[in-house]
């Protein structure tokens, strides 16, 4: 079971990765770097990666679903300021 989550987690975020590299061949409007997908990769493996291994050694179920909603919390609020910028911080190169 355990192996099966994790099998999960890498498709999920290949397939992720791949939605904009798809888009990439048939529009202008999407321009990826290799930087890019290499920062969106390391994003999307790390919180699914975290969020595994929260749900591997946290018992309590509240807590599992509190941590791991903290760790997408991040998530969102890293990608929305490296896509636009949102709070305008160096991270974003703004």
């Amino acid at each position: 079971m355990k192996n099966k989550r994790l099998k999960i987690i890498l498709i999920t975020a290949g397939i992720l990765l791949s939605i904009p590299f798809i888009a990439m061949q048939f529009t202008n409007e999407v321009d990826w770097s290799l930087g890019d997908f290499i920062i969106m990769g390391i994003l999307l493996f790390g919180t699914g990666l975290s969020c595994e291994l929260i749900m591997r050694k946290v018992k309590n179920v509240n807590n599992r679903i509190m941590i791991c909603a903290a760790v997408l919390f991040v998530f969102f609020l890293i990608w929305a300021e490296l896509a636009v910028g949102i709070f305008g911080t160096p991270f974003a190169g703004s």
